[in-house]
């Protein structure tokens, strides 16, 4: 394959008028394909489908506590010492929760807007600014809750080990209305980013001109790995504990990808003062979370090495999907030169960086061709990608077949939207 770039105009226009043909002869199959969200597929849900009949009948009791009635706002402390495992805590500093962390993510935000978290001075609405540091690309979710807070967002290089950290650490220290920063620092959303221990031990031991700086650690695909290699990063918790940071982390993770997306566990865990201040605020609007789910989880889930088996076969699943992907950018981008794309070894996504300019365009040639992607600029605060170069590919839903159709259809128009942009200048 030509590197775009360095042909003659002649060839270009050439080129252009062949890959245009291949465009118009894929649009006319009239496919209906959908790269846009990380969801579990059908096949992955109905690995956990005998969640459908946990507890059963007469199965309400986790040792002396009765899961049809009220109470337990941390939830069941059996399920409580399982997750622990998973998000490397003590089980009496993790809370099990609603369905999914976004929820509690979203509450913490609004919990230190009204009230202040434990080491404020005031809630952080009563202060004349607050933002947020966003490494991009990033989670859209992350910045839409800033968004509807108000909250500034301050975009962050993010490198193949973590967030930037000297421009980090910088930022932090000079500016006391920075208050937090979001991290997804295994298998990062889109790029499948891991974070080194040395970011991690950066991040932990780092001066901060907030005394109430908070890293909101999302750790959501803790156990998402798509090789038989199980990597590990450094524990977020301990390390802050250990350079007498013990307040700075709140951690977050789930099991909506682990059991079923919509039904699953929330986590929340940190120190025993920052959980200490979490239930002080969910005790005014909860008596209690859904203690029949959280039963039944623990009952399929069983321990630790529950979640590695079952995390296993989800791998079974989704790394062909993966490598489908992978497989036909390569073959069909090859060497042009205009377009970039991650490896991930875990996580839901692949980030494709095509030639600055060209987002847009390629996700508009998509859906025109049948392939739905997520808009261009989602991975960036407020969607908008100053270089308009950065597209999230999520193959986690379609059947394989589809997915390697969809793939084959998004390098044809990282292809056309390339020559198009190349013959313009």
């Amino acid at each position: 394959m030509p590197q775009l770039p360095a042909l003659s105009s002649e060839d270009l226009r050439s080129y252009h008028s062949q890959i245009r043909q291949r465009y118009d002869a894929f649009a006319k199959r009239g496919l209906k394909l959908n790269l846009t969200r990380g969801k579990p597929s059908a096949a992955q849900l109905d690995l956990s489908n005998e969640l459908l009949s946990l507890p059963g009948t007469g199965d309400f009791m986790s040792g002396n506590i009765d899961c049809r009635n009220y109470g337990e706002l941390a939830g069941l402390p059996e399920l409580r010492a399982l997750m622990a495992t998973v998000f490397g805590v003590t089980a009496d500093r993790l809370i099990v929760g609603e369905n999914a962390s976004l929820s509690i993510m979203h509450d913490c935000v609004a919990f230190s807007m009204l009230k202040g978290n434990c080491d404020s001075e005031r809630p952080w609405s009563k202060e004349s600014r607050i933002a947020f540091l966003c490494p991009v690309p990033g989670y859209d979710r992350h910045f839409s809750i800033c968004q509807e807070f108000g909250i500034e967002m301050i975009p962050v290089p993010l490198t193949g080990n973590g967030p930037d950290m000297d421009v980090v650490e910088k930022l932090v220290a000079g500016d006391p209305q920075i208050k937090g920063i979001w991290c997804v620092p295994k298998y990062s959303n889109p790029s499948g980013t891991v974070y080194s221990n040395e970011t991690i031990g950066r991040l932990a031991k780092m001066k901060t001109a907030a005394r109430d700086f908070r890293i909101f650690w999302d750790n959501a695909y803790a156990v998402h790995h798509l090789t038989p290699e199980r990597i590990e990063i450094a524990n977020i918790d301990a390390a802050c504990a250990s350079h007498g940071n013990p307040n700075r982390t709140f951690i977050f993770g789930s099991t909506s990808k682990v059991t079923f997306a919509g039904a699953g566990i929330g986590v929340f865990a940190s120190s025993k003062d920052n959980v200490g201040w979490y239930v002080k605020r969910i005790e005014k609007r909860t008596i209690g979370g859904d203690k029949l789910n959280q039963l039944r989880h623990l009952r399929l889930l069983k321990n630790a090495d529950g979640v590695a088996a079952l995390m296993d076969r989800h791998r079974e699943i989704l790394a062909p999907k993966f490598e489908s992907v992978l497989t036909t950018f390569t073959e069909h981008l090859g060497n042009a030169g205009v377009a970039s794309w991650t490896a991930p070894k875990g996580g839901y996504f692949i980030s494709l960086d095509v030639m600055d300019g060209c987002a847009k365009q390629v996700v508009k040639l998509a859906k025109e061709a049948g392939v739905e992607l997520t808009p261009a600029g989602a991975t960036h605060p407020l969607g908008n990608d100053p270089q308009d170069r950065t597209i999230r590919i999520a193959p986690s839903f379609p059947e394989l077949a589809e997915v390697t159709q969809a793939a084959e259809g998004v390098a044809i128009c990282v292809l056309l939207a390339a020559t198009e942009k190349l013959l313009a200048k």
